[in-house]
């Protein structure tokens, strides 16, 4: 007889009157963050700053709304979460299967740890101001700016900025989108590859994309953490946009005029905010990580 495997990590029985008002709740919580998208697709309207959060990053409402405990928790009478991916069903009580999880996105799981661990071991630095926003448009023709929305300063004063000012961007996914003539500009030159080994905890967009990296560890992690990430990324892309050279007075935002004193100050209090906030998440993250890895059947490679 083959001896069974057990899972050192306890595990939960929920009753559904127990999980179901949790899961309700959880559903109403993502309905008010998500309910400015939802009426505008209703009105085939877009908005400049929340729809990047939307069309960027690959959740849908729908999918936020639904609500995962995470591993080691087993739900009686689930027949929705039976019927999702990844999920186990035992005489209607379901629960996450981490083995199937791990077989289908374990280098996913690995990379994500890697790059949390990396990044939590590393000084912030708060010298950027922004200005990746300001070098995508840097040069380029009206007709091909990402937003529908008026340069503060004109073209010529947002060229102006970029040539006067310093640009550190480490975060490659902001870089890849710098034009043509502000690559150059850029003191550091990352890329996909070197992404792990150049994040650090200061970046906005660093920041941000802890959304991205909670979303992608669904169902396997407690769908708590991706809202908290998904509200982080939603302050943080607000002011992305404010210390952007956009003009986005037509959305009642104020512009934080990174180009002054007073603005570099504002935004590197924001950003000090975000980090702080960023490295709770972070942690929670790795956290998460470790309770996946606790309930998986076969141990992590060494």
């Amino acid at each position: 007889m083959v001896p069974m495997t057990v899972s050192p990590l306890a595990v939960r029985v929920l009753a559904r009157a127990e999980w179901e008002p949790l899961a309700a709740a959880h559903a109403e919580r993502a309905d008010a963050l998500t309910a400015g998208r939802r009426l505008r697709a209703s009105r085939g309207e877009r908005h400049a700053i929340e729809d990047f959060l939307y069309e960027y990053y690959p959740a849908k409402p729908a999918q936020l709304r639904r609500w995962h405990p995470g591993p080691g928790i087993v739900l009686e009478g689930a027949p929705e979460h039976a019927g999702w991916r990844f999920y186990t069903d035992d005489a209607g009580a379901a629960s996450v299967d981490i083995d199937a999880f791990l077989a289908d996105r374990g280098t996913t799981v690995g990379w994500i740890e890697g790059l949390m661990s990396r990044t939590a071991e590393r000084p912030a630095s708060f010298g950027c101001f922004g200005l990746h926003e300001w070098a995508m448009v840097y040069r380029m023709d009206e007709d091909d700016r990402r937003h529908p929305l008026p340069l503060r300063l004109g073209a010529a004063g947002t060229d102006e900025v970029v040539e006067n000012h310093p640009i550190r961007c480490s975060h490659f996914d902001a870089f890849r989108f710098f034009t043509p003539e502000a690559r150059p500009l850029n003191e550091l030159q990352p890329t996909r590859e070197t992404t792990p080994a150049m994040e650090q905890p200061g970046c906005l967009h660093g920041n941000m994309d802890l959304y991205k990296w909670a979303f992608k560890l669904a169902p396997a992690v407690p769908s708590s953490l991706t809202l908290d990430a998904f509200e982080l990324a939603l302050d943080v892309r607000q002011v992305d946009m404010q210390a952007s050279p956009y003009d986005v007075s037509s959305y009642g935002l104020d512009a934080i005029a990174i180009e002054t004193p007073a603005g570099k100050r504002e935004y590197v209090d924001r950003q000090r905010e975000f980090a702080a906030r960023g490295a709770v998440l972070r942690g929670r993250l790795l956290d998460a990580i470790g309770l996946i890895r606790e309930a998986a059947s076969t141990p992590a490679p060494a």
